[in-house]
């Protein structure tokens, strides 16, 4: 199955469509229709809650409830400044053309003042984390204004997007040490290789009109390679999260149960198809079920750190 001219991921049925009328264009620019982005947002501060030792578990859990919320305001505030960046482009894609600043539902001054709104909800979460974690929190601004722009200067945006959404990771890790260290580094890079191979699956839903406008995407650049390139970009994570593991010294419990998500990126692998719009959202959701089951596995190594 090919895309359609029709394809679109924005939902206004469900608890959407039983909002109020003046609310919904707000609850869809925040992507609240669609979950799936603050997951993952969230699982990779998640697992960087996860990875470090001698770390109370009263403490990891009010940080992941912390993460938890400050995923859902800061992946809002981030899909506004991307609509903000991107309405034009938006109104040529079939997929987008219903975002709210797309269609008209909502003008600029509206989504600004929404935006100052989360940014401000987002601050009083980053002050209840530590002073390190503040810092890092805020540089991560920085990478959520510019990731829109990556698309017009690069065939790599969706390795800026990597960087942008894998910073959770590196944040989560520095909210529960306390400090920075090679571990955390190499917990960021396999998320950021993560997010490279399936945001470049989501793409290939918009190869098409992205060719048509002149936006440049890896998706668009590795159509003729997809397999082997998203392939490439899983075993690297995998690796990754396996050295993250060695170097917080995981314990039986994490060796026991990473062929768990290492089977799940392998499923996805063999299931893409770039030319099926359909599959590759579904293939790209599904890395939610991956996520988590990389989280289970840092808690059974947490479980069994120091077991014989």
């Amino acid at each position: 199955m090919t895309q359609s001219a029709s394809h679109t991921d924005i939902r206004t049925d469900g608890w959407i469509g039983r909002l109020p009328a003046p609310l919904r264009p707000y609850a869809l620019l925040a992507r609240l229709d669609r979950p799936i982005g603050t997951w993952l947002l969230f699982l990779p501060g998640v697992w960087g809650i996860l990875l470090p030792a001698g770390v109370a578990p009263r403490e990891r859990l009010r940080l992941i409830v912390l993460f938890g919320i400050g995923s859902i305001v800061m992946r809002a505030a981030g899909c506004v400044v991307n609509d903000m960046w991107d309405r034009d482009i938006d109104r040529m894609v079939a997929r987008t053309a219903g975002r709210p600043l797309a269609s008209g539902a909502l003008r600029m001054r509206e989504a600004g003042l929404f935006l100052i709104a989360l940014l401000l909800i987002g601050f009083n979460i980053l002050m209840c984390l530590n002073p390190l974690s503040r810092v890092l929190g805020a540089s991560s601004l920085l990478l959520v204004a510019l990731y829109p722009l990556a698309k017009r200067v690069t065939w790599w945006p969706q390795l800026v997007m990597g960087f942008t959404f894998g910073f959770g990771a590196p944040l989560g890790y520095a909210a529960a040490a306390d400090r920075i260290d090679m571990a955390q580094g190499v917990l960021y890079a396999a998320t950021i290789v993560w997010q490279l191979g399936f945001d470049t699956i989501y793409g290939f839903q918009d190869m098409e009109d992205d060719a048509r406008i002149g936006v440049k995407s890896t998706s668009r650049l590795m159509v003729n390679r997809a397999r082997g390139f998203v392939g490439t970009c899983y075993a690297l994570a995998l690796v990754g999260i396996a050295a993250a593991g060695a170097l917080s010294h995981q314990g039986l419990g994490f060796w026991a149960g990473l062929p768990l998500p290492a089977a799940l990126l392998a499923w996805q692998v063999m299931r893409l198809d770039e030319h099926d719009a359909p599959q590759c959202l579904r293939l790209f959701r599904f890395n939610r079920e991956t996520g988590l089951a990389v989280a289970l596995v840092l808690v059974a190594g947490l479980l069994t750190r120091g077991a014989p």
